[in-house]
């Protein structure tokens, strides 16, 4: 969606913390648990000071993504939001029209997905099959188990 990561002011929030929290903290344990190993004599066989280095490079590889991130924030307040059609932090009810069975989720940037709050990212097949759509449409969904199809039932805040 146009180079931007759409957040919420709260999403933004919980990213900067987090952030924060590994570049002061994290860094610093990670650094203490090198000292450490190399205290220990020889590196080359040294397993503690193998997993900390690498420990290490996967903190400053998360620290980097979520750098990147926050550098191409784009602030969304949820009054701003059009309900005509489905959008980035819609609410969306939506019916499997196989079985009725009705869902809701709301559409939310990739690092504020998490299934078990309802939350999905729009970047998700589901996420990208709703995007547009308006009350009564159908949406063709491929997923794993195959193509479903759903109609957008309700879009609210």
């Amino acid at each position: 969606m146009s180079g931007y990561n759409y957040m919420t002011p709260e999403g933004y929030e919980k990213v900067r913390a987090e952030l924060e929290e590994m570049k002061t903290t994290d860094r610093q344990q990670i650094a203490s648990e090198i000292a450490e190993a190399r205290e220990k004599g020889d590196l080359s066989e040294n397993a503690e000071y193998h997993a900390a280095k690498e420990a290490q490079g996967l903190l400053e590889m998360r620290i980097n993504e979520l750098e990147k991130s926050l550098a191409n924030v784009k602030l969304i307040e949820e009054s701003e939001l059009d309900t005509s059609v489905v959008t980035i932090l819609n609410k969306v009810t939506i019916k499997n029209t196989k079985n009725n069975k009705e869902l809701s989720y709301k559409l939310v940037s990739n690092s504020e997905a998490d299934l078990k709050a309802g939350k999905i990212s729009i970047d998700s097949p589901i996420g990208q099959g709703l995007l547009g759509k308006k009350v009564g449409d159908l949406a063709e969904i491929k997923t794993p188990a195959g193509v479903m199809q759903f109609e957008v039932v309700d879009i609210a805040f």
